[in-house]
C-alpha cells in the first residue's frame, strides 16, 4: 500500500473527512495519511480507540511516536490525556489501551539509527521555545541534530512564515487556519518539502499547531523488515 509515498511534493490531507479503516484490533481504526507497506508499514496515521479496546502488546522495531488528541491513552505504563507526547524508540514494547476511548496522532517506522531516547511529555511539558512573529506561545517536545518537535499557539488574524531548510510536517490541532489560501480543520495534516516554508493566516480563534521541522525521510531511516 502507497499513500502520499512522494516526499517531493507538498501534500495537506483533512483527516477529519477521510473514512475509518479497521485495524487487526477489535475496536482500533485508523485513518492512514502516509504509508509505504501493509499491517507492517512507514506510516503516519490518526488511530482511533473505542472504549474498553485494547492492542496486543508488541514491540517497536521502527519506533513509534504518538500525540495524544482526544481522550485518555493508556498502557501499563501509565494514563496519558489529551496533549501528551511520547517517543517509543526502537526495541520498546506496550499494550496500548484506552478505558474511554481516545484518538492519537501516531507516526511508525520512521526512525533513524541511533534515536533510542524514550521521552513522555505530559500536557503543558516542554521547555520554552523562542516567539516566532505571531506567536504567543511555544514549547519544544524534542531537539536534537536531526530534528525538531514543538507544539505553537498563534495569534488570531496573524501572518505566520515558518521556514524550511530541512522539511516540515504539520498537524492542525485547534483554533482556525488557512494554509496557501486553504481552510484547514483540526486534525489536518500536512507535509512540505525543504525550501517551501509554511505560510500561514489564523482566523479569530488564533490557532494550535504540531510542528516536526526535520527530513521528510531520514537518509538513515532504520530499514523495513523485508
Amino acid at each position: 500500500m502507497r499513500i502520499n509515498d512522494d516526499l517531493t511534493k507538498p501534500v495537506i490531507v483533512h483527516a477529519a473527512r477521510l473514512d475509518w479503516i479497521q485495524s487487526p484490533a477489535a475496536g482500533v481504526d485508523r485513518r492512514m495519511l502516509y504509508r509505504v507497506g501493509g499491517e507492517v508499514a512507514r506510516a503516519t496515521s490518526i488511530v482511533r480507540y473505542a472504549p474498553g479496546s485494547a492492542f496486543p502488546r508488541h514491540v517497536h522495531a521502527g519506533g513509534e511516536e504518538i500525540l495524544v488528541l482526544e481522550g485518555t491513552f493508556q498502557d501499563e505504563h501509565g494514563d496519558y490525556p489529551a496533549g501528551s507526547y511520547f517517543r517509543n524508540p526502537p526495541g520498546t514494547s506496550h499494550v496500548p489501551a484506552s478505558k474511554e476511548g481516545c484518538t492519537i496522532f501516531v507516526r511508525l517506522w520512521q526512525f533513524r539509527k541511533g534515536d533510542d531516547v524514550q521521552i513522555v511529555r505530559r500536557p503543558g511539558e516542554g521547555e520554552a521555545a523562542e516567539l516566532r512573529e505571531g506567536a504567543k506561545e511555544a514549547h519544544v517536545l524534542f531537539d536534537d541534530d536531526g530534528e525538531r518537535v514543538s507544539t505553537e499557539v498563534w495569534r488570531a488574524g496573524s501572518a505566520i512564515k515558518v521556514e524550511n531548510h530541512r522539511g516540515l510536517e504539520f498537524l492542525f490541532l485547534s483554533g482556525s487556519l488557512a494554509v496557501g489560501g486553504e481552510k484547514l480543520e483540526p486534525q489536518s495534516w500536512g507535509r512540505l518539502p525543504a525550501g517551501k516554508p509554511l505560510e500561514a493566516m489564523t482566523g479569530p480563534n488564533g490557532a494550535q499547531i504540531w510542528i516536526k521541522d526535520g527530513p521528510l525521510q531520514h537518509a538513515d531511516v532504520l530499514p523495513m523488515p523485508g
